[in-house]
């Protein structure tokens, strides 16, 4: 590492125990509270660079789809393609325990619902089944199915602090809301393309869904195309005399607008109603209310390339003020660089007690993190030999949980006595895995195909015997 390098990490390194040791003495002089003070040490970017292993749960027996705290964080929820659903005191590293989900394919996302004692749990799968698991007084667990999708079912959303309500959606462009108290599935909407692409493309396949933690009338999906499509629940007639279909307002980066070539991978909502997305082999971006495109986007034509793209960086913050902005020139929102998103539909989140910073996995194996002001770069985190999918923040601690391809998920603590550093050789060593990951996926599609040949060859054979007997 060149002498550069050396100056910038120490003097991080020494801005962070000077902002630490300046709370303790506001704290001390009564002139910054309990509450602030620990708000203050948990977003501290000392503790970020410190974060490292501190436990690997491994009683799955294929890939983890999903990992989620329950609302006090004493409990991680995980679920995989070996279709259980598991539930583990995290910090015992003890499975408190593991039941069949009741679905017929991996297990894609599973969630405990709120004020429930921890006993509603709720999954949704690749078999398109939404289904609900009640944890019973003595240990035992049922299990029923709350609806279906004509496809994979790749996410739920639960509405903040309700233990009934909650929505899915899923690669055949539906939405659908549930409530528990009734157990019924009311189908909101199947999302359809813009106007101009309806000839080819008859739904956009959904992959994610997120609801604003401020307003919980608010939700937004995101799938095969380049939009996301905030939608809000009060415009829906529940005697269903009314078309819901049309989203409230639109996101997109400029550059991407008309690119056929990209989809959405993750999407979230920050506690100020920010909207992280992120996209497959593009960028993550973080989007402020006064960026949307509105209810009727613009025609789908790029107004810039993907090369621009890359060059808007750190220049454009999140804090975009309508006040100050040119009405004919749209806000580019922030842009976050480094990891690839190219082989699975992965995640991304919000870390820190005020959503100070962002996460992603990566193709190349790696935990990524960015400050969210400004997009820098600060840590990357080897966690998985070979793609990571899932990373969850606990909602009270600075600590993180990550999945992948790996069977195991491993939960990260800033427990390290050394602050990390930047490799210096990322971008190739990401390659060089990526590459790897799709030699892999390739190979395996070759295998499946000549199997399958095999079989249809067999089958004709048998057939043909059969014909001439």
């Amino acid at each position: 590492m060149d002498d550069a390098s050396n100056n910038n990490n120490n003097k991080r390194a020494r801005t962070s125990v000077d902002k630490a040791l300046v709370d303790v003495w506001l704290r001390e002089l009564g002139q910054l509270s309990t509450r602030n003070f620990a708000l203050r040490r948990r977003a501290s970017e000392d503790l970020v660079l410190r974060l490292g292993i501190y436990a690997k749960l491994d009683k799955h027996r294929g890939c983890v789809n999903t990992v989620s705290f329950n609302t006090d964080g004493d409990i991680l929820i995980s679920g995989s393609d070996d279709r259980r659903v598991i539930l583990w005191d995290w910090k015992t590293e003890r499975v408190k325990l593991s039941f069949h989900s009741g679905h017929n394919d991996n297990v894609f996302q599973a969630k405990i619902m709120p004020f429930t004692d921890d006993r509603s749990i709720v999954t949704c799968a690749a078999d398109g089944q939404v289904r609900h698991a009640q944890i019973l007084e003595r240990g035992g667990v049922e299990t029923k199915l709350l609806g279906k999708h004509q496809g994979r079912a790749h996410k739920l959303a639960i509405e903040p602090g309700s233990p009934h309500v909650f929505y899915t959606c899923g690669e055949d462009g539906l939405v659908q809301h549930f409530d528990l108290r009734t157990g019924a599935a009311t189908e909101l909407f199947t999302c359809r393309p813009i106007d101009d692409r309806r000839n080819y493309m008859t739904v956009v396949n959904l992959n994610a869904i997120a609801i604003d933690p401020r307003n919980a009338n608010l939700f937004a999906v995101a799938g095969s195309d380049e939009y996301t499509r905030l939608y809000d629940i009060r415009k829906y007639k529940w005697d269903g005399s009314t078309d819901f279909g049309q989203p409230a307002d639109y996101f997109c980066p400029p550059n991407l607008i008309g690119d056929e070539q990209v989809g959405i991978t993750g999407l979230a909502f920050s506690d100020q109603s920010e909207l992280l997305v992120s996209y497959n082999d593009e960028f993550i971006y973080l989007f402020t209310q006064d960026m949307g495109l509105g209810p009727n986007p613009p025609p789908s034509s790029p107004v810039s390339t993907r090369s621009e793209a890359s060059e808007m960086g750190s220049d454009h913050t999140s804090a975009a003020s309508p006040s100050t902005a040119n009405t004919d020139v749209r806000i580019a929102p922030q842009v976050y660089k480094g990891h690839r998103n190219c082989v699975t539909v992965k995640g991304v989140n919000f870390f820190g007690p005020k959503c100070e910073y962002v996460v992603s996995g990566s193709d190349c194996g790696r935990i990524f993190i960015w400050k969210k002001k400004g997009g820098e770069l600060i840590r990357v985190i080897e966690a998985d030999r070979h793609v990571v999918n899932c990373i969850e923040p606990h909602p009270h601690s600075t600590v993180l949980a990550s999945s992948g391809i790996e069977s195991d998920i491993k939960i990260w603590t800033p427990n390290a006595a050394d602050r990390a550093t930047l490799p210096t050789n990322i971008e190739q060593a990401m390659m060089m895995t990526t590459t790897m990951m799709i030699l892999m996926m390739t190979t395996m599609m070759m295998v499946v195909a000549v199997v399958a040949a095999a079989v249809v060859m067999l089958i004709v054979m048998t057939m043909k015997k059969t014909t001439t007997i």
